[in-house]
């Protein structure tokens, strides 16, 4: 019987073993440069931290100006909103730097990661056209790091960067509403073959990172569209509801979303993913503002209007007048199209360290910076 109890302890104590060094390998100091894991992120607004102050475009791109970043930063950095996005939140549970823009003059250090997104940004080409930086473009500009960096450190030690490091992507949003802010629409009969090209252009560049050496993925998945402020005013006829082919758009995304990160998880044997369920997060807090904190779930702080979804928020756009909430913490969207920082603040919490059904894939992004490669 003892002989018995020592073998099943024994067993146990080798399968620790074999285990753990799966989920996160063992000795590593992440305070040291070397082993620190680098941010790179891709996207749109959700996580531009400033890139578009740098571009020629319109103001409707572009948060440079006050009341943007009225309370975290004291100053308009260029995210929108009135402090920090969820990048940012997440880099300081990391214990990483702020991730600054890419194109932010002066000298990066970009063994820490960069920050490629744009305000507008979308998957497709066509989406805002010369006013933002597409996708694409956001790859060519991480290539272009890809290769700084090996010439800096070589390339083996580039490569165990690349795979040390978490790819944070979120794009769709701008390629779905872009025929909405238009006065168009995607005829119903096309929402699936338009969906599929998005999704199609993301697949392509996940897998260009991957090339490159890129391993861990953070998606951030479609919110429901057709209900956010700044939406549900482009159709006054609706009364206010929220736009139907907006909320149809988005369901198709996420569901394609879903399925191309399996696929992928298949076909690249390193590949790892987490998909933020971004779609409930904004469903339950305009439903249910007071359970997660808010006293408003539907109108924006900042801007006019119904739901204050005309994005005049600073009176340097198009619509001069807007008005000012009191107290930024009490709202979700903080214009009308983007959320507090309390609201970020949320997200980010699970983003870090949600499980299924938060996050689908079996990782968060606690673990993606955790476990760092040899």
């Amino acid at each position: 019987m003892a002989t018995l109890t020592i073998l099943r302890y024994s067993l146990v104590f080798y399968a620790a073993l074999l285990i753990i060094p799966t989920v996160c390998s063992l000795g590593y100091d992440l305070g040291k440069p070397k082993n620190r894991v680098p941010f790179f992120i891709f996207g749109d607004s959700l996580v531009d931290a400033g890139n578009n102050n740098y571009i020629n475009t319109s103001t409707l791109f572009q948060a440079n100006f006050w009341p943007y970043g009225e309370t975290s930063f004291q100053y308009p950095s260029g995210r929108f909103s009135d402090g920090r996005l969820s990048p940012d939140i997440i880099a300081e549970y990391a214990n990483i730097p702020f991730i600054p823009p890419f194109l932010h003059p002066g000298v990066h250090r970009f063994s820490d990661g960069a920050n490629f997104a744009s305000v507008g940004a979308g998957a497709l080409v066509e989406t805002f056209r010369g006013l933002v930086i597409n996708l694409n473009t956001q790859l060519s500009y991480f290539k272009k790091v890809a290769i700084g960096l090996r010439e800096e450190l070589g390339d083996g030690e580039a490569e165990k960067l690349f795979s040390r490091a978490v790819y944070l992507i979120s794009i769709g949003g701008n390629d779905y509403m872009f025929p909405f802010l238009n006065n168009s629409s995607i005829p119903e009969s096309s929402q699936a073959q338009y969906v599929g090209t998005v999704i199609g252009n993301l697949s392509s560049v996940i897998q260009e990172i991957y090339k490159i050496g890129g391993r861990k993925f953070g998606l951030i998945r479609m919110s429901p569209l057709g209900c956010v402020p700044g939406v549900r005013i482009t159709k006054p006829e609706n009364k206010g509801a929220c736009l139907q082919e907006a909320l149809t758009l988005a369901e198709l995304h996420n569901k394609a979303l879903s399925e191309l990160l399996r696929k992928l998880e298949i076909q690249l044997p390193e590949f790892k993913y987490s998909n933020y369920d971004f779609y409930t997060f904004i469903d339950q807090r305009m439903k249910y503002p007071s359970k997660y904190g808010f006293k408003e779930g539907e109108n924006a702080c900042c801007g006019t209007g119904p739901f204050r979804g005309v994005p005049s928020c600073g009176g340097r756009r198009t619509v001069k007048e807007y008005q000012l909430c009191d107290n930024p913490n009490d709202y979700v969207f903080w214009d009308a199209f983007h959320l507090t920082d309390k609201a970020y603040q949320q997200m980010a919490e699970q983003m870090w360290s949600g499980t299924s059904p938060v996050v689908e894939g079996n990782y968060n992004m606690k673990s993606f910076f955790e476990c760092v490669a040899p």
